[in-house]
């Protein structure tokens, strides 16, 4: 590979400073590349709304057993990956082998979850059944109309906030550069992708680029229609609370992620050990819109107060929404595009958080070795090769 050693210019430019960006950059950096990230406010994005969920048993979706196979290595490598992160950047990252208990509040439901059980033993994970009885011994706080749940001790979270933070200092750390700007359009040079122009005028040169930007993928100046990511954003609204620390000392309000399926709407709570309680999340086909609206407020509430009652003693403390980038088979595109030197690491919808680990291992083998590891090929961008024949509009 050439190398862009002067002025501006660097081996990889990755635009898009999500946990997605920052993780590529890192892992990058670490491997001898000269590296650069492109975000005016890196750190930010989806990471400022997920709830953090490593839920690579109690998400699986019939349909999605490709998927599963790099949501479980990711989750796999988290406990290391964390331990490494945290010394690296000398901060905690709110990671949490707690556990979750998905629960059942009628029949359907609970139908549902056997069947998903199931699903789970076929495809070797493990996960126990629970009467209602030993879910409410579990979580005290649970509803006593529970009707039956699914233990999984491997599905584990962490604080995305606290995760972004330690990366972007991880990166700072590893000699990453940051031009906190937007970019005004890529730079293709001889049917190259050979860096970017950011607002400013500024011309970052690179040997190669990563697009990493979440939902915006699809909307960088300067893509080739053919290369477009076919990446959409779904709306999420997700809500915090906080449990006083007289009531923590008295007793946990939750040991464990809780979620449940509530008038066919996924409902989740995610407690923090700081007392901080991360309630989830609405999927919305929204657009760019992501307006806090007081019925999405209200749902989360009510299918909350349905599966835990308490909860609505607690303080709301927080109200925000954000948007998901999400695929037409909601798994990440990952890897090299029809374009030479451009590579994609975008479209991971509600799996950016776990796949946060094994997307940085991938990404930097690419970038440093200039193959695809083999557990993401299924995930290449050329699977949606003519996906991309519609441009999206630029954000108003």
């Amino acid at each position: 590979m050439r190398s862009s050693r002067d002025g501006n210019g660097s081996d990889v430019l990755v635009i898009g400073g999500g946990i997605i960006g920052l993780v590529t950059a890192w892992r990058a950096a670490q491997r001898g590349l000269r590296t650069a990230v492109v975000d005016p406010e890196p750190g930010g994005g989806a990471a400022r709304v997920a709830a953090g969920m490593l839920a690579a048993v109690t998400e699986l979706h019939y349909g999605e057993q490709l998927l599963l196979g790099l949501n479980v290595a990711s989750a796999a490598r988290y406990p290391a990956f964390v331990a490494e992160l945290e010394a690296a950047s000398g901060q905690e990252t709110g990671f949490r082998a707690c556990g979750t208990l998905a629960v059942a509040l009628d029949s359907d439901d609970r139908a549902h979850l056997r069947e998903l059980h199931a699903l789970q033993q076929r495809s070797g994970l493990e996960s126990q059944w629970l009467t209602g009885r030993e879910c409410r011994r579990l979580e005290p706080m649970l509803t006593p109309g529970v009707r039956g749940g699914l233990r999984v001790d491997g599905d584990h979270q962490i604080d995305p906030r606290r995760l972004a933070a330690a990366l972007l200092t991880a990166c700072e750390r590893a000699g990453v550069a940051f031009h906190r700007d937007w970019v005004e359009r890529l730079t293709v040079i001889r049917d190259r992708a050979a860096g970017a122009v950011l607002a400013g005028s500024t011309e970052l040169a690179a040997d190669q680029v990563v697009l990493a930007a979440g939902s915006l993928s699809g909307r960088l100046p300067g893509l080739p229609d053919e290369v477009v990511p076919p990446v959409r954003p779904v709306k999420g609204q997700v809500l915090r609370l906080t449990v006083p620390a007289a009531r923590r000392r008295t007793s946990p309000f939750l040991t464990r992620t809780v979620r449940a399926v509530v008038r066919g709407s996924q409902v989740y709570l995610v407690p923090r050990e700081n007392g901080e309680l991360v309630v989830g999340a609405t999927t919305e086909e929204m657009g760019w819109d992501i307006t806090v609206t007081a019925g999405g407020v209200y749902e989360l509430l009510r299918d909350a107060h349905e599966l835990v009652p308490g909860i609505t003693e607690l303080p709301l403390t927080e109200t925000r929404a954000g948007l998901r980038p999400a695929s037409p088979d909601n798994a990440p595109l990952l890897g090299p595009t029809a374009l030479p030197g451009l590579h994609l690491a975008t479209g991971h919808h509600r799996n950016g958080v776990l796949l946060t680990p094994v997307t940085g291992d991938v990404m930097a083998e690419l970038l440093a070795g200039g193959e695809l590891p083999e557990m993401a090929r299924p995930f290449t961008p050329h699977r949606f090769s003519s996906a991309a024949s519609v441009r999206q509009e630029q954000p108003a």
